[in-house]
């Protein structure tokens, strides 16, 4: 019997109806929208504040009544992402547009403040991540050294990333999740061994494929940033988040001269962007209410996290093995799945497939006639040539369903697979 269990029908339902367009397009109709890792359904609470806020024209930087609304509404948010989302017990906050520019802009501050000879990463990282790393050991003379991925896993083995550290590595760059093969990396391990032999070591970690699927805890991990993009976590887009430890917070960065050293904000906040995030935190919150009697709400978080989860990994079980009438992609003929190593603890519901002798193109336009949106990892797309490189595949359909998909919706999209497969598998 598995240990992941479903949602129950009413929780379904209800999930169901906190997102917009769940099972169709508003301009094509029906379809089903496996493409989550690129994005992510919308959490209507989410959105509906964020527009609120957006009519309101005050500035938060004032003493008047509004004003003081929103900047209430802001360290609101600031503490959801610190205490609740990232299990955070010191730190700050900082935001940009993207969680790209925060990756570059917080592995150049790491750079130009501490000394070092090389900067260590993986072969797995996101452009974003791996270019920021790569720009910053160009800038300083640093050596940059690249981790080797598993293609099996789809992972990148402890000890391939801590092999490469030494007393002279400026900072470790490691991601969460691969947004390719849905492998999640046992980051909290590979801090603790890299300060073996480098015991203050700063370490980012990049979690922007993870954040939607699974409890981050930097005070468990141990790292000195972890980034998030709320547009791939039920939110809306317009921002990207960090978590920054105190002790990184005070090296020199960017900042207004007469703002407190701690300080990383830059010029007016957008407080729609902090109310929909924290909308998004309530929503897994009452979630969380439904399997934990605790009114603590980053224990309400995690519960309901981990509730969100379990229901995915039910999904991925569903996914590979079927429902008992319906094949499982593991089962249907022409199909191959990736990274299938049998641990789906180590997994986020992310997966690489292919229908056999078929372009990934080729096959994600047959989807798509279908009304099935998914997504190919193909080269020499710079967001994928490096990564599946690494995992030593030419290509895969990425299939990325979320928790508000319901167990109907898989057997739709294997039954859809198995037609493709027999019409195009070679």
């Amino acid at each position: 019997m598995s240990q992941y269990k479903l949602f129950p029908k009413e929780t379904m339902a209800r999930v169901r109806d906190a997102f917009y367009w769940i099972d169709e397009d508003p301009k094509s109709g029906k379809r089903l929208f496996f493409e989550n890792s690129g994005g992510s359904f919308r959490l209507k609470k989410a959105v509906e504040v964020k527009s609120l806020y957006e009519e309101l024209p005050d500035c938060p930087e004032r003493t008047h009544e509004r004003a003081l609304e929103l900047i209430a509404v802001q360290k609101k948010a600031e503490e959801d992402i610190l205490r609740v989302i990232c299990g955070a017990n010191d730190g700050v906050v900082d935001c940009a547009l993207t969680a790209s520019q925060l990756n570059f802009k917080l592995a150049e501050v790491l750079a130009e403040n501490i000394p070092g000879k090389n900067i260590v990463t993986s072969s797995l990282e996101h452009p974003s991540a791996f270019d920021a790393a790569k720009y910053c050991a160009e800038k300083m003379g640093m050596e940059l050294r690249v981790a080797k991925a598993n293609p099996v896993t789809g992972g990148i083995d402890v000890d391939e990333i801590v092999k490469l550290v030494d007393k002279d590595t400026c900072f470790l760059s490691v991601m969460y999740a691969s947004n390719i093969s849905g492998a999640v990396m046992d980051v909290e391990s590979i801090v603790r061994e890299a300060r073996k032999i480098k015991p203050d070591l700063y370490v980012i970690c990049d979690a922007v494929q993870h954040a939607m699927h699974g409890v981050m805890d930097v005070a468990a991990m141990g790292v000195d940033a972890l980034i998030f993009a709320p547009y791939k976590f039920f939110c809306t887009r317009g921002s990207g988040y960090a978590y920054i430890s105190d002790r990184m917070a005070q090296l020199r960065h960017h900042k207004l001269a007469g703002k407190d050293q701690r300080v990383w904000e830059l010029g007016s906040p957008t407080p729609s962007n902090f109310a929909s995030l924290t909308a998004v935190v309530d929503y897994v919150c009452s979630l969380g209410q439904e399997v934990c009697e605790s009114t603590d709400r980053r224990e309400l978080y995690v519960a309901g996290m981990n509730y969100i989860r379990s229901h995915e990994l039910a999904l991925y079980e569903r996914l590979l093995n079927g429902n008992g009438t319906q094949k499982g992609l593991r089962d249907i003929e022409g199909v191959t799945v990736y990274f299938d190593d049998g641990d789906l603890s180590k997994k986020d519901l992310i997966l690489g497939i292919a229908i056999n002798g078929v372009h990934c193109a080729e096959a994600v336009a047959e989807y798509a006639k279908n009304n099935v949106t998914v997504f190919e990892r193909v080269k020499p797309s710079i967001y994928s040539t490096r990564m599946l490189e690494a995992l030593g595949i030419d290509g895969c359909v990425r299939v990325s369903p979320l928790h508000c998909n319901s167990p109907e919706e898989i057997d739709a999209f294997l039954a859809i697979t198995e037609a493709i497969a027999k019409k195009l598998a070679k």
